[in-house]
């Protein structure tokens, strides 16, 4: 079972000189929820420009190219000759040939009009943006953090098997020199296969597998959703506050995260509650969903 990570004190910053702004503190990985590694994921060190977020909910790996389901096609042998003399005897054992690669044809016929390897990929009628920075909705962050980020981080992702669309950026409250709280979002259209059991048993046993998180379903959004959230903040000064919502609307997912460090607030700057966060976090998923229809 894995250990979700803990808060700690940033560690990769000098001390403060007199006079000087405390430099930004280091983002700790952020857990991930999805079973397999997200091929478009920053790897650690990847990234360098302010802010950089190491990780994020990750997606899903695309799978190999399926093959013929059943294996090879059945091999059809010639019709053997009818034993001499002609008799009713031969007639039978001809005509029980012929009905056995009969049989075997029908069969070869139902596997490749109705087996196949697997149903159409349901993406009802979503797209993954080149940048999911401009693509996505955050607005409801905006008053708490007025400030842009002038340099987000974004990557994405077209394959056959899986369109990916990733953003990180860093939230601003008003006279901050650094981030004081991290945004991501990410959007994946499964085009090979189905996401739904693979999302239901691992958002809805997050809290089993990650301890010290609560979980809790959402409804009215896609066809499931979960809230993940965590609040380790003891006074003024220590613990982080998180959340990520998680969601899926037939074959396509999306998360979306929060996270904010005290250690990196100034003391009469508080992190909004997490209550708060939940409900911002809820609005702007539906309003970024409905921006990637087409």
């Amino acid at each position: 079972m894995s250990t979700p990570p803990q808060s700690p004190q940033p560690a990769d910053r000098p001390a403060p000189q007199p006079g000087q702004p405390a430099p930004q503190p280091a983002v700790p990985p952020q857990p991930t929820a999805y079973p397999y590694p997200n091929p478009q994921s920053p790897a650690p060190g990847r990234f360098h420009a302010e802010p950089t977020l190491v990780g994020g909910p990750g997606g899903f790996q695309p799978p190999p190219h399926p093959g013929h389901p059943y294996g090879r096609p059945p091999q059809y042998a010639p019709v053997p000759a009818p034993p001499a003399g002609g008799g009713g005897a031969g007639r039978a054992v001809l005509w029980a040939a012929v009905g056995a690669v009969v049989a075997s044809a029908a069969w070869a016929a139902g596997v490749f009009l109705v087996g196949g390897p697997g149903d159409a990929a349901d993406l009802r009628g979503y797209s993954a943006p080149a940048n999911m920075c401009s693509g996505a909705d955050y607005s409801s962050f905006e008053d708490e953090y007025p400030q842009n980020d002038a340099s987000p981080t974004h990557n994405s992702l077209k394959d056959e098997a899986l369109d990916e669309s990733y953003c990180s950026l860093g939230l601003k409250k008003t006279g901050s020199s650094y981030s004081d709280a991290y945004l991501t979002m990410q959007v994946d259209l499964h085009r090979r296969t189905d996401p739904a059991p693979e999302f239901t048993a691992t958002w809805s046993n997050y809290g089993d597998s990650h301890t010290g998180y609560d979980v809790s379903p959402v409804k009215g959004i896609g066809d499931e959703a979960y809230l993940v959230s965590q609040d380790t903040t003891s006074g003024t000064t220590g613990g982080s506050r998180y959340a990520t919502l998680a969601v899926r609307d037939g074959w396509v997912t999306y998360t979306m995260s929060y996270s904010a460090y005290l250690s990196s607030y100034d003391q009469d700057k508080d992190p909004p509650a997490l209550a708060d966060v939940t409900d911002w976090l809820k609005t702007d998923s539906r309003a970024t969903l409905e921006r990637l229809k087409d």
